[in-house]
């Protein structure tokens, strides 16, 4: 190892999975994914690189009859100054990464060996996923050589997307050793100089969750992307097979295509996407919508979040009688992806992803690289990849008009859109190449290499526990908001203990809807989303929807039975469609002529296993029987392991009072005293805030001393739940 950064030696830590210089084998096991191909194509790049002396990708040597006799190869030449490097380790079977922990501290020291025995050290060392991570800090440490580090993905995130699948706690601890993944990602971040990231929405709302995150370690460098499949149209595609079938059923076939390609998905919004252009005559003018979701024979066949987005595709298209402005291709092969985006850019169109969380946004770089100018969500990674491409327009997914707007700036104006085809075709070459990428690696370690740039590390303080310990949990209306001097106040008080505190919110509001409220006051993004009076709950950072809690309250749930027997029941009026969803009936109740006894009793005869809750004296909500806000919070509180005395509620309507009631901290705002909680005001565990909103919620908090001691004072008896 040397100071001279005309002669880099590069050594990147890539542990598990196989990993080979050709015919990879992505897709063999959930450890040969995507990583493996980054990490070749990395090494690859670099390898190219002027001043780049050699790159060894450091690999384990895997000696197993059930995979190719490849990866027993002990070193594996891709080009003169780059290979593969695979070290021994005991045992040398193929092992899956979840099972390496106890043979990294080994694999370690060969690595350290084979080092030696070249008589050369790296200049830097770069670690990928949490074991290479293990692995780097203990080279680092023991070497003084530096270390960069790739998460790729992180435990602390990828726990609540497991919880979020219904694995418990116990399950997934067993399963994926991931209090020793979390202990290893701590150590990296204790070590490493950078840490590098994809955007900044991963720094922001992933590594933040550790305890040694150093904001100034991280530095954003997107990833390449092979752009061989994705090149600028020549229009020819417009005579294309494939053009003919997405627009035979089109009344004006040669107009400009709006492109969206998702997951039939309700985190990719694309229902959103077609009211924006249903409620539009302009933008119908102007322009074809084509959606391509995935494939489908039937969507009777699909899972029921699938079957869900296509009801409400279809039930927007019929309300906005556009059926031959917008199409939707049932079947679609994965090699005629770069047709799509080809065809829409030679039809002079747009391409669209209104997701309502995008972490990256690869479908956005594919199109640049076609020659489509984009619009897409402000959320998350389109922010950088607009902002480095300038090729189209940010826009806020909840709201239609934003979406509308954005599209007829560029398909009315011919000159802004070549302009930004131009820019995105620049933009992607620059920025979102493996040389572009290894141009700007390079430039990042050379000041780390030449000791000229290190990182002035701050003090941090460990906690205990690998997870949060203790939760906040509000509701959205007359809690949360209300107050817009104090919201401000109680946002910050929750950003500075996000570490140790997790936040809920616990709404009867639809998704979409509590999004956008959330948004428009700037309260900070949850970890926990409990939303539609409790029938559907989302995790951060991707809104992963509980599936487990989905099945668990779909338990004689029959809606249509319900809404039958509530046809013209006196007193009764259906709530707009933007207030129902799949596990809520939601209506209007006059209590001076309906009785909300009646109407019970009147399901209950009919043996519909249901929950009834009132709000506010005018709101009914009908949900299934095991569905609840408090219901809910109790599920969430098992599955995190957080004692329900650890987790401070504020509520206020009859829909929260079952969530406040039991061992929680409860707290009632001032301004819900005399609402439909005001009888439990005897109830010794419910603290009745003196302020209103917001402010409330502040005193409280302080009541109950919940960023310490987190008790009710009146108690002396801090018994289990």
């Amino acid at each position: 190892m040397t100071n001279d950064t005309s002669n880099l030696y590069i050594a990147l830590l890539s542990i598990h999975g196989l990993i080979r210089g050709t015919n990879l084998e992505l897709g063999r096991d959930a450890d040969t994914g995507g990583q493996i191909l980054y990490v070749l194509e990395l090494a690859q790049a670099l390898a190219k690189q002027p001043g780049v002396a050699q790159v060894d990708l450091i690999t384990l040597r895997v000696v197993d009859d059930t995979v190719a006799e490849d990866y027993a190869e002990p070193i594996e030449t891709l080009s003169d100054n780059l290979r593969i490097v695979r070290i021994n380790t005991d045992p040398d079977e193929y092992i899956a990464k979840e099972q390496l922990w106890d043979h990294l501290d080994g694999f370690a020291d060969n690595v350290a060996r084979f080092f030696r025995e070249n008589n050369s050290l790296p200049d830097i060392i770069h670690s990928h996923y949490a074991d290479g991570g293990y692995v780097g800090a203990h080279l680092s440490n023991l070497l003084g050589v530096p270390l960069i580090h790739t998460g790729h993905s992180l435990g602390r995130v990828k726990r609540h997307r497991l919880l979020a699948s219904g694995l418990s706690h116990d399950e997934i601890e067993k399963r994926y050793n991931m209090a020793r993944r979390i202990e290893a990602e701590e150590l990296v971040l204790s070590t490493a100089e950078r840490v590098i990231t994809s955007t900044h929405q991963e720094i922001e709302e992933q590594y933040e969750l550790y305890d040694f995150y150093q904001p100034e370690q991280m530095r954003v460098v997107p990833p390449g992307t092979d752009l061989t499949r994705f090149t600028p149209a020549t229009g020819d595609e417009l005579n294309t097979p494939l053009f003919g079938d997405i627009t035979r059923h089109l009344k004006e076939p040669d107009k400009p295509i709006i492109l969206a390609l998702s997951r039939p998905d309700k985190r990719k919004n694309i229902v959103m996407l077609v009211e924006a252009y249903g409620q539009s005559v302009e933008l119908q003018d102007l322009a074809n919508l084509v959606i391509v979701a995935g494939n489908r024979d039937d969507i009777d066949e699909l899972d029921d979040g699938a079957q869900e987005v296509f009801h409400e595709l279809l039930v927007a298209i019929d309300r906005y009688d556009i059926y031959s402005k917008v199409a939707l291709p049932k079947h679609h092969q994965r090699d005629q992806v770069p047709l799509f985006y080809a065809i829409a850019a030679a039809s002079g169109g747009v391409f669209v992803n209104p997701a309502l969380t995008e972490p990256f946004g690869l479908t956005l770089i594919e199109a640049a690289a076609s020659g489509l100018p984009i619009v897409a969500t402000e959320d998350g990674g389109p922010r950088d990849i607009i902002g480095n491409c300038k090729n189209g327009f940010l826009i806020d997914a909840l709201e239609p008009q934003s979406i509308t707007d954005a599209l007829l700036k560029l398909l009315s104006d011919k000159k802004l859109w070549q302009r930004c085809v131009e820019q995105g075709l620049q933009g992607v070459r620059e920025h979102y190449t493996w040389d572009g990428h290894a141009q700007r690696y390079l430039q990042l370690i050379r000041p780390i290499v030449e000791r000229s740039e290190q990182l002035i590390r701050e003090p941090v303080q460990r906690r205990p526990e690998v997870h949060r310990d203790r939760a906040i949990v509000s509701d959205l209306d007359q809690n949360l908001l209300g107050d817009t001097e104090a919201l401000p106040q109680l946002s910050r008080v929750l950003r500075q203990h996000r570490k140790i505190a997790k936040f809920a919110i616990a709404t009867g509001r639809r998704l979409d809807v509590a999004l956008k409220l959330m948004k428009k006051h700037k309260i900070p993004e949850p970890d926990i989303l409990i939303t539609s009076g409790g029938t559907e709950i989302y995790y951060a950072p991707k809104l992963a929807v509980d599936v487990a809690w989905s099945k668990h309250i779909d338990y004689h749930w029959t809606p249509h039975k319900i809404r039958k027997l509530l046809e013209g029941f006196p007193g009764l009026k259906k709530q707009p469609r933007s207030h129902q969803s799949r596990f809520k009936l939601s209506y209007y109740i006059d209590p001076d002529i309906a009785d909300i006894e009646a109407i019970k009793s009147l399901l209950h005869s009919e043996e519909q296993a249901v929950n009834v809750q009132m709000a506010f004296g005018q709101f009914l909500d009908i949900l299934p029987i095991r569905a609840s806000k408090g219901l809910a919070l109790r599920y969430v509180a098992d599955r995190w392991q957080i004692p329900l005395k650890r987790i401070f509620v504020a509520g206020g309507s009859g829909a929260d009072e079952d969530m406040i009631r039991g061992n929680t901290l409860a707290a009632v705002v001032a301004n819900r005293h005399h609402e439909e909680l005001s009888q439990l005001v005897d109830v010794e565990r419910i603290y009745f805030s003196k302020k209103p909103f917001a402010e409330g919620i502040l005193e409280a908090l302080g009541y109950y001393d919940f960023f310490d001691t987190c008790k009710d004072p009146k108690e002396t008896d801090q018994s289990n739940d």
